[in-house]
């Protein structure tokens, strides 16, 4: 019997690959560059099953143009906002993501991004780099202290609790939002707000976690960064469409927002230059699953997806 034929859009993990290679007949995109639009559509034709990254758009005008031979897209991320679901759906494709594996590692990178914003970590990396570090005083470089102060959350899934439970170890006060209140179990103390401008309230910290949806987009406005505590740092690892990024500009120059920290931005790749003026922003470039741990399960999330589908079964994270 022949294997399943498989496009792998970009260089995954050595180790995803080789078990890709082992089990399927695969194709790899070894330039590790985006799939086109024009490249997913023609793929559609030759392959059963796709495994694409976030920078593969599967919008409803791609997917009205697929051939039927196309049966699965096992995604290589838990965020499927390069996806048209219902589209895909209507096609009878199967959609799969990789939840739960790069829970800790983003969670991680969102604690990295709190500390470096509060603490200075760009302005103060430039000062000794460039040898302008020449006196010392205690007005210095003076930040934001994160033990015991208030954490607000948006998103309190499996990345949102990950980062509680970092922050915990800061004796930082919990406070989130979410679509509905969780089990105390899960939340372990921190306090339910039933709208986002009440949680706004009391963060003097801000960390977003809640997926890209038609909701969410421009989650953060001028007017949700008002009600934020003068002085407040803001993070988002979670997608740049959240966040009006004038909006933030605004409430960092007018000192509304002491700093922020962000992973991700409206434009990937590139980011907003706008920022760059920034010395309080402390910026990283949508790296926050990037661990070699991760990588490899991520992959192996997306294979094990795709066993299921090839075995007859309902794949562990079809959505």
């Amino acid at each position: 019997m022949s294997k399943p034929r498989i496009w792998v859009t970009r260089r995954l993990s050595d180790a995803t690959l080789e078990r890709a290679a082992r089990d399927y007949e695969v194709v790899i995109n070894y330039e590790d560059r985006p799939g086109t639009a024009e490249e997913i559509i023609a793929a559609s034709a030759v392959f059963d099953g796709i495994i694409p990254c976030h920078s593969e758009h599967f919008s409803s005008e791609v997917v009205a143009q697929f051939s039927d031979r196309l049966k699965i897209v096992a995604n290589h991320s838990v965020g499927v906002d390069h996806c048209d679901l219902p589209a895909l759906k209507s096609r009878g494709i199967v959609v799969t993501n990789t939840p739960d594996v790069l829970s800790d590692a983003t969670a991680e990178l969102a604690m990295l991004l709190m500390l470096g914003a509060a603490r200075h970590a760009v302005a103060g990396d430039r000062i000794v780099r460039s040898g302008a570090w020449d006196s010392w005083s205690p007005a210095f470089m003076v930040g934001k202290q994160v033990t015991g102060a208030r954490l607000g959350i948006i998103g309190m899934g499996r990345v949102g609790r990950a980062f509680a439970a970092k922050a915990r170890g800061f004796g930082m006060e919990l406070h989130y939002f979410n679509r509905s209140p969780l089990a105390e179990e899960l939340t372990q103390g921190a306090v339910y707000h039933d709208t986002v401008e009440s949680l706004l309230g009391v963060s003097d910290f801000l960390s977003l976690h809640c997926p890209a949806t038609p909701e969410t987009n421009g989650l953060m406005s001028a007017e949700r960064f008002a009600l934020m505590p003068a002085g407040a740092v803001f993070v988002n690892t979670a997608r740049g469409a959240l966040v009006d990024e004038a909006a933030l500009i605004a409430a960092l120059d007018s000192g509304q927002l002491s700093a922020a920290g962000l992973d991700c931005f409206q434009v990937e790749p590139g980011g907003n230059p706008a920022f760059s003026r920034f010395d309080n922003i402390f910026m990283l470039p949508h790296i926050g699953s990037a661990t070699g741990q991760t990588r490899d399960a991520m992959g192996f999330r997306a294979l094990d997806n795709l066993d299921a589908f090839f075995a007859g079964k309902a794949p562990g994270d079809q959505l």
